[in-house]
C-alpha cells in the first residue's frame, strides 16, 4: 500500500471516529433532555408521595411493636405445641407398650385354653367314647344274633343258591 493510500485510510478512520463522537454527544443530549422531562413530570408526584410515604412509615413504626409481640406469641405457641407433641408421643409409646404386653398375655391365655380343650377332647374320646363304641358293638352283635335266632325259618337251599348266583 502506498503512503498516500495509507494517509487516506487514516483520515477516513479519524473522520469516522469524529462522526461517532458527534453522534454519541447527540445521543447523550437527547438522553439528558428526556431525563429532564421525566424529572419535571415526577416532581409533582414526589410532592404528593412524600406525605403518603411519611404516613406509611409512621404506620410501620406503630405496627412494629405489635408485629414483634405477635412473633413472640407465635414462638411461644410453637414451643408449647412442641412440648404437647412430645408428651403425646410419650403417651402413645407407653400405650403401645402396654397394649403389646396385654396382647402377649392374651395370646398365652388363648394358647393355653386351646391346648386344654384339645386335651379334654382327647380324654373324652379315650375314656367315654371308646367304651360307648365297644358297648354299641356288643349290643349290635347281640341284636344280630337274636334276629337270626328269632327267625326260625331259614332260607331254602334253592333260595341260598339263587342268592349265591346273583352274587357271582
Amino acid at each position: 500500500m502506498s503512503e498516500e493510500a495509507f494517509r487516506w485510510v487514516i483520515t477516513a478512520g479519524v473522520a469516522l471516529s469524529a462522526l461517532m463522537t458527534v453522534v454519541t454527544a447527540g445521543g447523550m443530549l437527547a438522553l439528558y433532555r428526556t431525563s429532564k422531562r421525566l424529572e419535571e413530570r415526577i416532581e409533582p408526584l414526589a410532592g404528593k408521595a412524600g406525605p403518603f410515604l411519611d404516613s406509611a412509615k409512621a404506620a410501620l413504626d406503630d405496627a412494629r411493636p405489635k408485629i414483634n409481640e405477635m412473633l413472640a406469641q407465635a414462638a411461644e405457641m410453637t414451643s408449647t405445641a412442641q412440648e404437647q407433641v412430645a408428651r403425646l408421643d410419650a403417651l402413645l409409646t407407653e400405650t403401645t407398650e402396654r397394649a403389646r404386653a396385654q396382647i402377649d398375655r392374651i395370646d398365652v391365655v388363648v394358647t393355653d385354653t386351646v391346648e386344654r380343650v384339645q386335651e379334654t377332647s382327647a380324654a373324652v374320646q379315650s375314656t367315654i367314647l371308646r367304651p360307648v363304641r365297644e358297648v354299641n358293638g356288643v349290643v349290635s352283635g347281640v341284636r344280630a344274633a337274636i334276629s337270626v335266632l328269632a327267625r326260625s325259618n331259614r332260607a331254602s337251599v334253592d333260595h341260598a343258591t339263587q342268592d349265591e348266583e346273583m352274587f357271582i
